[in-house]
């Protein structure tokens, strides 16, 4: 082969081996996985949090079992929990029907990848927590004061389904212990089969934000059975989210009126919304 040949394919694999390695870092800058910048909530000793996550591992649309390799997305459940852990939290692990979690692929790779989730590769304790999860319908939700919803597109397809999931929320809402409630992106759906005791959609007239359609269009991803933004209108929220470029890169978080509830717009906002509920539960104990 020609010797410039060979030197322009050198070049051309240098280039193309350097834009790679530099992609993590402009996705980040352009807002993937903002750093955080608020206030960081000391120790909060013998409080106590549940994550809930998605069974779901297939993305395909409804019906069809042939599809992708989905379930949650990695930073959507370890920005919430390596939060609540530095404050000193026990932290459990549930899912829809517990066993093994699916953690989305794409999310862990190395262009998106945050150092949490670099951590959870290493992490036995969370890595055994992912893979024998509890059953929601066997978790007492009156034990935790957080609970969380991480979100992912698996969480489409199971969470605004769970009948399970709704009863436990509804319960814990009414319960003793008024735990604060909250979750990011297709995590929120887990909210809309929720009542109060009138049989009344507990978060109609609540301000919440989730995954914009926008984001959705955006991304291309719209075989999923329900989306957050549609679904919490439908309930009656009262929505709210920012908007970018391109919404992958929008980031919102968003305490409803009463203080109960704490959710964030997408897979850029699980260290605000774990902070902002720390923060009210810190603000409890005062």
């Amino acid at each position: 082969m020609n010797k410039k040949i060979l030197i322009a394919l050198g070049a051309f694999a240098s280039l193309v081996a350097v834009t790679a390695l530099a992609l993590p870092t402009v996705l980040h800058k352009a807002g993937l996985h903002p750093d955080y910048q608020g206030e960081v909530t000391g120790l909060l000793p013998g409080k106590k949090a549940l994550i809930i996550t998605t069974s779901h591992g297939v993305l395909a649309a409804p019906g069809k079992n042939e599809g992708d390799p989905t379930g949650v997305m990695a930073s959507e459940l370890t920005h919430p929990y390596y939060n609540f852990l530095r404050s000193g939290l026990e932290v459990d692990v549930a899912s829809i029907k517990g066993g093994p979690i699916p953690v989305d692929p794409q999310s862990l790779n190395f262009v998106v990848r945050t150092k949490e989730d670099k951590r959870f590769l290493d992490d036995k304790v969370l890595l055994e927590k992912v893979e024998s999860s509890l059953a929601v319908a066997n978790v007492d939700f009156d034990t935790y004061d957080i609970i969380f919803l991480a979100g992912g597109w698996g969480a489409a397809y199971d969470l605004g389904q769970s009948e399970v999931l709704g009863q436990k929320i509804s319960d814990a809402y009414f319960s003793n212990k008024q735990p604060l409630i909250g979750g990011v992106c297709h995590g929120v759906l887990g909210l809309v089969n929720a009542k109060d005791k009138r049989g009344n959609i507990l978060i109609e007239g609540r301000r919440m934000t989730g995954v914009t359609d926008k984001q959705i269009k955006e991304l291309g991803i719209e075989i999923t059975p329900m989306h957050p933004e549609t679904e919490l209108r439908k309930a009656g929220a009262r929505f709210e989210a920012n908007t970018a470029f391109l919404d992958l890169f929008a980031t919102h978080t968003v305490i409803d009126d009463e203080q109960r509830f704490v959710t964030g717009q997408n897979q850029n906002s699980g260290h605000t919304t774990a902070q902002a509920m720390l923060g009210l539960l810190a603000e409890r104990l005062q």
